[in-house]
Parts: C-alpha cells; sequence; structure tokens
C-alpha cells in the first residue's frame, strides 16, 4: 500500500483509538526550543517485518483533523521520510521491540500529537499518541526556603577589673531566654543580656 493511500485513510478516522497492541511513551513531553525529543513506541506483537509508522497531528482529534506521515522504519531500508519533512531533524530507529522517533533541534511549531501506527489487512493499528509540547522556556522548580537560625540569647558578666567579686562568665545555650532575664535582672547593674546570631 502507497503511503498516499493510507494517510488518506488514516485521516478520515472520525476517532483514534489507541490500541494496547501499541504502547507509546511517555503519553506527555515539554521539551525547550533547539532540543532533542525522543518519542517510544513499543510493540507488544511480533511485528516480523512489518513497517512502522510515525504521524503527527498538529491539532486535537477530530473529524477533520490532519495526519502528516514524518518517517517509517523499514527493516532493510531503516528510516524513509515522508515528502516535505526535513529529513536531518527526523529519525526512527529500532531497540529490540521498541521503534524510536528521534526529533533534534524541535520548535514550537513541531507541536502535537505523535502517534505510531502499522499497517494490518486491512485494519491500521495506531499506539495511544505522545503529546509534545515545545516551548522557549521550561517552567522553573522552586527552591526551597531555608529555615533561619534562632538567634541565641547569651548573657555576660562583667570582667572582674570592673566588678569586684565576680568573675566573668558566659551563660550560653544552658540558659533559656527566661532564664537570661531572670539572671540578668539579678545581676543588674553588673551585666548586660545580649542577642547574637549563632
Amino acid at each position: 500500500m502507497r503511503p498516499r493511500l493510507w494517510l488518506l485513510l488514516a485521516a478520515q478516522l472520525a476517532v483514534v483509538r489507541g490500541s494496547s497492541v501499541l504502547q507509546q511513551t511517555p503519553a506527555y513531553i515539554q521539551v525547550q526550543t533547539n532540543k532533542m525529543a525522543m518519542l517510544s513506541c513499543e510493540a507488544k506483537i511480533s511485528l516480523g517485518n512489518m513497517r512502522i509508522y510515525w504521524l503527527r497531528q498538529r491539532q486535537a482529534p477530530s473529524s477533520d483533523s490532519h495526519h502528516e506521515f514524518l518517517a517509517l522504519w523499514d527493516s532493510t531500508k531503516g528510516t524513509v521520510h515522508g515528502e516535505e519533512v526535513e529529513q536531518e531533524k527526523i529519525a526512527v530507529f529500532r531497540d529490540a521491540s521498541r521503534f524510536i522517533l528521534n526529533l533534534t533541534s524541535v520548535k514550537p511549531e513541531d507541536s502535537g500529537t505523535y502517534f505510531c501506527m502499522i499497517i494490518g489487512s486491512p485494519e491500521l493499528t495506531f499506539g495511544k499518541g505522545t503529546q509534545l509540547s515545545v516551548v522557549d522556556f521550561l517552567p522553573t522548580t522552586a527552591q526551597p526556603t531555608k529555615k533561619s537560625t534562632p538567634k541565641k540569647r547569651v548573657c555576660r558578666l562583667p570582667r572582674p577589673a570592673t566588678q569586684k567579686g565576680l568573675k566573668g562568665k558566659v551563660f550560653q545555650e544552658s540558659l533559656s531566654p527566661d532564664a537570661c532575664t531572670e539572671t540578668t535582672a539579678i545581676l543588674q547593674p553588673y551585666g548586660s543580656c545580649l542577642a547574637h546570631g549563632s
């Protein structure tokens, strides 16, 4: 069957129903402009020499939606491109039962839903599709806020040279803020209670 013929048949589908025979991953992918996107289609049955086709739908599935034929994978020829396709941007390769569509230097106009497909006798079998969104800037992840370290209250007593009979000591950590306040009240005017960062 010529690509033109089955492409016309695909365009006539009112609703594309994905099959469990072809499992596409991921279901949704967001890629930054000029980066690479890799879409996977895994066959759950033995395909033998059957070809795998990749189509793109630029709008939501509907009765008048249009499928673009991008490329197919052939066991003897490798990647076979569709008409009016930038061949240097699109490649299809096989990894065991998985068929990978590789898109390089993607642009916002490459956004759409990508389907893999096999041609049976006589039915067409589609995967459930992968939605690709190409954006200029990827959303940023909010950084976790750092917890502020509570200030420690340090009670300092005057040096022995200024107040005889009292030894200079620093009561730190072992005193709660209330204890520090009480100690300061008792020792005033011999010392002062200060707030220091850790």
